[in-house]
Order: C-alpha cells, then structure tokens, then sequence
C-alpha cells in the first residue's frame, strides 16, 4: 500500500445532470457552461504532477479531462457511473411517484446495477489506484465517484449518500498515517 493521493473530478455539467436526470449510459456532451467551468480547472490541475490519469469512458468524463489538459488519460471502464437501468434520463421526483423514499443508495434499479455489483468494479479501481506509485487523478461521475470515495474509506458504497458532489469539482482522497481518509471534498 502506498501514500499516494487520488484526486477525483467530476465531469462538467450536462442538460441531464443539470436538470436532475439520472445519467449513466446515457452519452450526453457537455454545456457550454459545463465546458467552461471545466477550462477554469485546467490550471489547479497542471500545478500538481500525476503519476496516472484515468477517465470513465463516457464523452461527458473524457472531455472534462480533454478541456484540463489530459486528453492522453487511460480510459477505465470500471469508472462509468452507476446503471440506473430502468430510471436512466429520469428524476428522483418522477421514480418516487411509484416508489416512495427512492434513492439509488437504498433502493434497487431494476435493469440496473446492484449496491454489489457497484463496490465489486470500484474495488478494483481502489486497488490499481493504491499500487500507482505516486498521485493518481480521476475524471468520472457523481455517484460512482460517491461510492468509490466509500469504498477508499472501507465503508460500504452507500455511505456514499452522505457526499454531494457537483459537477466540475475536485476531491481528494488520500492517507492519515495507514488510514485512507478524505482530504479535501467538492471544491
């Protein structure tokens, strides 16, 4: 285990995410506001060196890390948002009218992924980050990039739930003595 630290980026903004859509396969590009918002991260970026540069496959997540500077970033699948499945492009609002209380962290997706499922791909990406030697920085999406700061600090993804997250911010997550711990969040 290193003591290295991973720095999370959320994509900029969509019509989706900007409008409280639920989003994961779902290919959207980026606003002109989003685009903007996520050139205004490129030089806090540059200042820091990154051993590794990953990025969700997603257009959304691989032009937020373009426009910082990274278009050389390695492309994880295991980075992709959570599968909403059946409520992919809906709201909260719209699912709670048939499912009272809905949440992804407490309820099912039918068609979708599995609070399993979730932690089985982002444990993989907590490994490959731990073994970088040296900082790792990480474009990818709200509730993935949620449950995946859960699973830094071994609790299960939905402890998630208690981390907002915003579009076009920076997180990192990193190490109190042997301890994975969140540094800094959503700035």
């Amino acid at each position: 285990m290193t003591d290295n630290d991973v720095w999370l980026v959320r994509h900029g903004e969509t019509e989706w995410s900007r409008d409280g859509n639920h989003t994961s396969y779902t290919d959207l590009p980026l606003t002109e506001h989003g685009e903007a918002t996520v050139r205004e991260l490129a030089p806090r970026l540059k200042a820091h060196a990154f051993a590794q540069v990953l990025t969700s496959p997603r257009q959304r997540a691989r032009r937020t890390a373009d426009l910082a500077g990274y278009d050389d970033a390695t492309v994880d699948d295991d980075l992709v948002e959570w599968n909403y499945g059946d409520y992919e492009g809906i709201t909260t609002a719209e699912i709670r009218e048939t499912v009272p209380g809905w949440t992804v962290w407490t309820h099912p997706s039918p068609g979708g992924e599995s609070a399993d499922q979730v932690t089985e791909r982002l444990d993989r990406v907590v490994a490959r980050v731990r073994d970088v030697d040296g900082d790792v920085l990480v474009f990818g999406h709200s509730h993935a990039l949620r449950a995946l700061t859960a699973r830094w600090i071994e609790q299960p993804v939905d402890e998630g739930r208690f981390l907002k997250l915003d579009t076009a911010t920076v997180s990192v997550l990193g190490w109190d003595r042997e301890t994975p711990v969140i540094l800094r969040w959503n700035s």
